[in-house]
């Protein structure tokens, strides 16, 4: 089976890349639960952060918006604490005021989902990569989505994130053409 080639690290890189990346997602908790991940990973590998993701999960109430919005100093300072998580204050208290945001556009839109996948009109973009080289780190529709959600209060939020939150939740499918998981294949 062809997989594309950044997935072939190991068993936990090929789970995520067959049955999550470039599937689209609907569902706020794990959009939520994406971009707080991509915050974390933000000059990191992902697969630093897939490995820490369960303990992610625990720590931050299994990314329950409401909940995590309503972190106090107390709370910042047991996340600190835990070994099993990045332990860095700033992608910390940006995924607490990610939340708020984040509940702030769910308020105006229904829901997340709703919003952020109103930049692709609701249907994944499917590329045509014949290379993983070709795949881009950003794009001009993530620069666009990248300044609203800073003009929203996202933290962490840089063009590049918001391309592989797009990349994560199906907004992009960037698996290459040759790609078992790419549409056009899984249509054969």
């Amino acid at each position: 089976m062809s997989r594309c080639q950044w997935s072939l690290k190991d068993d936990l890189y090929k789970r995520y890349h067959d049955q999550e990346w470039g599937s689209p997602v609907f569902d706020d908790t794990k959009q939520f639960e994406y971009l707080t991940l991509e915050t974390f990973q933000a000059g990191l590998s992902w697969w630093t952060i897939l490995k820490k993701r369960e303990n992610f999960r625990q720590a931050f109430d299994y990314f329950e918006v409401q909940k995590v919005a309503a972190y106090d100093e107390s709370k910042i300072q047991n996340l600190l604490q835990n070994t099993g998580i990045v332990r860095n204050r700033l992608k910390i208290k940006a995924a607490v005021s990610n939340a708020r945001a984040f509940i702030n556009v769910q308020k105006e839109w229904g829901q997340f989902s709703n919003y952020i996948w109103a930049f692709v009109k609701r249907k994944p973009i499917i590329n045509q990569w014949q290379t993983e080289q070709d795949v881009p780190s950003r794009t001009k529709l993530s620069n666009l989505i990248s300044k609203d959600l800073k003009a929203r209060g996202f933290k962490f939020a840089g063009s590049t994130i918001v391309y592989a939150h797009m990349q994560a939740t199906g907004m992009v499918n960037d698996h290459i053409v040759t790609c078992c998981c790419h549409p056009f294949n899984q249509k054969k």
